[in-house]
């Protein structure tokens, strides 16, 4: 595997734990993949209607189920979650993984999740303000052994967190950010950053525009780095793929996934994510060749 790039997958929890389920979190540990994350959403777009389970529960499942594997959220929001509780949940959870949790996070958006408990969708500037008090609160809590903090939209009154994270000071953050003040929020306080190309140009855009876009967002991000007093290096930079013009024609072959990570380990990309595939969906490929990428695909870029 080439130094600098990883390959991971995304695992949507819609399979029943003892119907699947956990093959598929075993089957990316065999298959050599970095991390396997899923979706931390409560429903979400076409599978609404379907099967559809908790991320933290399955993750908690995932970690007694492997041993090596990387497990996280692509991504946790604010939508249905508060910093005093998630903490504690990522703390028990990162307890049982033996340290192995990697948290992506960011602001959210306006899917189902965004209404559910009966509030009015937040506007774009609501959901930064929010998410702006809510990383920092979550930092502390996962860093500190008791935090009281009284904020507009988050407050904790005497949260305790003993022990804390198995990995020290806390277990890694992976914000999902392409605005500024997200962005921001990225340089100071996350591990990793995440992006998903640019939702502008999905619909009728090019590969070679999802690429001009997404090295215009690293560009914007060592912008907030230099600002924040740090190193852009220091974060790793993962691309959750599937939502770029070229959709799932990165696994349409081991040849098409090499040339479609070529171009994006470039651009500084240090880890690919790729779907499981899921049949009769969007996410549908053929699992021959997703193994077959994730066997061989990277090894090919030496």
């Amino acid at each position: 595997m080439v130094w600098g790039m990883r390959l991971s997958t995304v695992i949507l929890p819609v399979h029943r734990w003892h119907e699947g389920g956990r093959e598929r979190w075993q089957r990316a540990e065999e298959l050599g993949f970095h991390a396997a994350y899923t979706y931390d959403h409560l429903s979400w777009r076409t599978f609404r209607n379907g099967p559809w389970f908790g991320a933290l529960p399955t993750l908690t499942a995932a970690a007694t189920a492997t041993e090596r594997l990387r497990l996280g959220t692509l991504v946790t929001s604010p939508n249905f979650r508060h910093p005093v509780t998630l903490a504690k949940e990522l703390i028990s959870l990162d307890d049982i993984a033996g340290g192995r949790i990697t948290l992506g996070i960011g602001a959210g958006g306006n899917g189902f999740d965004a209404t559910v408990l009966g509030q009015e969708a937040w506007t774009p500037k609501e959901r930064a303000d929010r998410f702006g008090e809510f990383l920092p609160l979550l930092d502390r809590l996962l860093t500190e052994d008791s935090v009281t903090q009284r904020g507009t939209f988050y407050s904790a009154e005497e949260a305790f967190n003993i022990p804390g994270c198995a990995q020290r000071p806390r277990l890694p953050f992976a914000v999902a950010a392409t605005g500024p003040r997200g962005l921001k929020l990225a340089a100071r306080y996350g591990q990793a950053w995440v992006t998903t190309g640019d939702p502008k140009i999905f619909e009728e855009g090019t590969a070679e525009q999802s690429v001009e876009a997404i090295r215009g967002q690293i560009a914007k991000l060592d912008k907030a780095c230099a600002e924040t007093g740090r190193d852009v290096a220091e974060l790793d930079k993962v691309l959750l793929t599937g939502f770029t013009p070229d959709r799932g024609r990165p696994l349409e072959s081991v040849d098409a996934f090499v040339d479609f990570a070529g171009r994006h380990q470039e651009l500084g990309i240090t880890e690919l994510v790729i779907h499981w595939p899921i049949p009769d969906s969007d996410f549908a490929a053929d699992q021959a060749v997703f193994e077959q990428i994730a066997t061989e695909g990277l090894a090919q870029l030496n």
